[in-house]
């Protein structure tokens, strides 16, 4: 996994700063759209998109590229609105202010409206990819971005986060709101790689299936890291914010995450080593301390 990381995201970074090295008439809103796209993000998605592209036999990472930049940006914009007042009200992220609190609220606002349309240019962009990619196949991760980003995937999670829909108050109904609001990214990471690693269906829909359980375990994991962060510091209050733990207890939520991990593991068994960093990863999802 380490060896993934250490590979993968040097050329994730720089493709990121590719596209914003020419700000042209909107220098702020390109510095805020920076602020947050290069707030130190482990670039989680996008280097799970190039491994599980690896993983299916793809070869050369730039047919994937463009799909693992745009995942990115379409987390990125994400926390952006997510830090708004009117959202989870936060006046810092990894040690820095957040967009809005470092400009303003329409700042912020907008930062996260260009990088979100961003990531569909980029994603659609058939001249961003080699000459030879299937259209088809670009068209398919197209339609799969906005299937996780919208009504129905990321933006559906945090609907119900937000209280805008019923409170999630059960289990099955904190997992469905993670799987929707972080699973649906990570499904897509997997499923983008596989499909541009030119993966049939089956090896697709194995991928996909690894991509939600192990983004719903890294969710969960989360929601127990929280237990023992200061919660003071801003932001809604914990009892307001829906959560595994508080529900069923720690340790319950951990093994409920440990279950995951396996279950994505298990979704791998179709491949061969070069699956291994996707393995560890779901270990690491369960297994960190930050």
């Amino acid at each position: 996994m380490e060896a993934a990381f250490t590979r993968h995201r040097p050329v994730v970074d720089d493709a990121l700063r590719g596209l914003l090295v020419a700000p042209g008439s909107t220098p702020v809103l390109h510095e805020a759209m920076g602020w947050m796209l290069f707030g130190g993000g482990k670039r989680v998605r996008p280097v799970i998109c190039l491994t599980a592209f690896e993983a299916v036999g793809g070869a050369d990472l730039q047919r994937v590229l463009p799909a693992a930049c745009a995942v990115e940006l379409v987390h990125t914009y994400s926390l952006v609105h997510d830090d708004l007042p009117a959202m989870d009200d936060d006046t810092e992220r990894r040690g820095r202010p957040t967009v809005h609190v470092k400009w303003d609220e329409a700042t912020a606002i907008l930062a996260g409206d260009a990088l979100l349309t961003e990531a569909f240019r980029l994603a659609g962009d058939v001249r961003a990819y080699p000459d030879d990619t299937d259209p088809r196949a670009i068209l398919r991760v197209v339609e799969a971005l906005g299937a996780a980003a919208g009504r129905h995937g990321m933006v559906a999670g945090q609907a119900i986060d937000m209280g805008i829909e019923d409170r999630a108050d059960t289990e099955e109904d904190l997992l469905h709101l993670h799987a929707r609001k972080t699973g649906e990214l990570f499904r897509f990471s997997t499923l983008a790689g596989a499909v541009l690693g030119g993966a049939g269906d089956d090896a697709c829909a194995a991928m996909g299936e690894y991509g939600d359980l192990v983004g719903l375990a890294f969710q969960v994991a989360d929601d127990v890291l929280d237990l023992h962060e200061d919660r003071d510091a801003g932001g809604r209050d914990a009892a307001e914010t829906p959560s595994l733990p508080a529900l069923i207890g720690e340790a319950a939520s951990r093994r409920t995450a440990a279950a995951l991990a396996d279950a994505a593991v298990a979704a791998l068994a179709r491949f061969g080593p070069a699956a291994d960093p996707l393995r560890a990863l779901a270990r690491y999802a369960v297994e960190r301390d930050h």
